[in-house]
């Protein structure tokens, strides 16, 4: 639910809005008990009630609890005010992996330094059995210091959690919520299985992990359509335009 900048939601004064989508809205506020910025996300005011969106909220904090590395952005807490509920999360200053692919391709040595550290976010994520499912530049935050946080898991899956089971999955394709039978997470991202609704495991943020290196190589995503179903389809059938690829580009890169 919109949380209005000059408000208090507890110990936390609201400043600003910083994100919106499909899975939360997300405000800068001053946590005035510690004296430190942070990031508290809610619910989009259409899911507020939603007992299905509200436990899949509760279950990203408890996956974020269990996550502890350097490259992933941390939950400070979940908290409750009045029929809002918020996480309370390290707020991570600098731009997105998006913003930057926007200015152009990244040199490779830069680009692998980037992918270092969002395997090394993924490793500590699947070693806890979590898998996150929506990996994608937007997701991802680098700061002016050089470090990269992997952001979001609202659609994270817990090996160990059958919350939703095959039956129960909801898609991001176009930020609304679909009902069971769906798929989960971002069209251009997706591995085939996630695409076609099957049941994914950690290999599938891998795969979106070579998307997201591609996309930073290339300036361009590896698969794209004129719509959520032609990029599907492009996941499903195609290749990615290996040529798109700099010519200096190692073997082993490609």
């Amino acid at each position: 639910m919109p949380l209005i900048p000059g408000t208090r939601f507890g110990p936390y004064e609201i400043s600003a809005q910083i994100g919106v989508g499909g899975m939360g809205e997300v405000y800068r506020a001053t946590d005035t008990n510690l004296s430190r910025q942070v990031a508290i996300k809610v619910l989009p005011e259409t899911f507020a009630q939603n007992p299905e969106r509200l436990a899949r909220f509760e279950r990203e904090a408890r996956t974020l609890a269990s996550l502890n590395h350097p490259n992933i952005a941390t939950i400070h807490g979940l908290e409750k005010a009045g029929d809002i509920r918020a996480l309370v999360m390290e707020l991570v200053e600098g731009s997105t992996l998006a913003e930057r692919i926007i200015t152009g391709r990244i040199p490779i040595d830069e680009a692998l330094q980037i992918a270092r550290q969002i395997t090394a976010a993924l490793e500590a994520a699947h070693a806890q059995g979590v898998v996150h499912r929506d990996l994608k530049p937007a997701n991802i935050k680098l700061r002016s210091d050089g470090a990269v946080k992997v952001l979001d898991f609202g659609l994270a899956k817990v090996a160990a959690d059958d919350f939703e089971g095959a039956r129960s999955q909801m898609s991001t394709l176009a930020g609304g919520v679909t009902r069971d039978g769906q798929i989960v997470g971002t069209a251009a991202y997706m591995s085939p299985e996630q695409a076609r609704g099957l049941p994914v495991d950690k290999r599938t943020d891998i795969w979106a992990f070579g998307c997201v290196l591609f996309e930073m190589l290339t300036g361009r995503a590896a698969f794209s359509g004129g719509s959520t179903t032609d990029t599907l389809a492009a996941v499903l059938q195609h290749e990615p335009d290996w040529n798109g690829l700099p010519g200096s580009t190692p073997a082993r890169i490609r």
